[in-house]
């Protein structure tokens, strides 16, 4: 049985949260978070309850963490031509059972297109895909691949996230100033 801090950071971390927001929710130090984040997840008993917890969801109706992993990496891996077939009569779509990655596909359309000398029709389809890019930083996300983010807790305990930005050229300098001064376009 786990410390109770420790059980509620391995909550918090097993649910999607990095270590900082964890450590932050499990009651740490929010200006040590990132540090006692990152200890915890190396405790072998902290890190054995976080699999567990990633292992096992209340129902069969609810995805579990591997089985979400699982789906974010079938949409990144999935190729326009897993589904698209061409032969001497066009290309055809061309999906089954077996077919790999079929989970990322957003979109089929298919339209037929007549033409006034014949009577013949040409089939037209077309597939579009869930966002690969989006699929993998999710995953990255999940697997805490970014460096983490500075998480104060002000005086009302509501999180508030800190980013840092580098900017290379005076444009951009003046550009992040516009922003954080308000400008909004359009």
């Amino acid at each position: 049985m786990l410390k109770p801090r420790y059980e509620s950071f391995a909550v918090a971390y097993a649910s999607g949260k990095s270590a900082t927001e964890s450590a932050v929710i499990a009651g740490y130090s929010p200006k040590r978070a990132h540090v006692t984040g990152c200890e915890l997840v190396k405790n072998s008993k902290v890190l054995a309850r976080i699999n567990e917890l990633q292992q096992v969801s209340t129902t069969d109706k609810v995805m579990g963490m591997a089985e979400r992993k699982e789906r974010l990496s079938e949409i990144a891996r999935a190729k326009y031509p897993d589904f698209v077939e061409c032969g001497a009569d066009g290309a055809w779509i061309n999906i089954g059972p077996e077919t790999p990655n079929a989970g990322a596909i957003a979109e089929i359309h298919s339209r037929t297109e007549y033409d006034d000398k014949t009577s013949k029709g040409m089939v037209y389809t077309s597939v579009k895909l869930l966002d690969p890019i989006r699929a993998i930083a999710e995953l990255n996300k999940m697997d805490g691949s970014y460096a983490p983010v500075k998480a104060d807790v002000n005086h009302r305990g509501n999180i508030e996230h800190n980013y840092s930005i580098t900017v290379e050229s005076q444009a951009g300098a003046q550009a992040v100033e516009r922003l954080l001064l308000g400008e909004v376009t359009g």
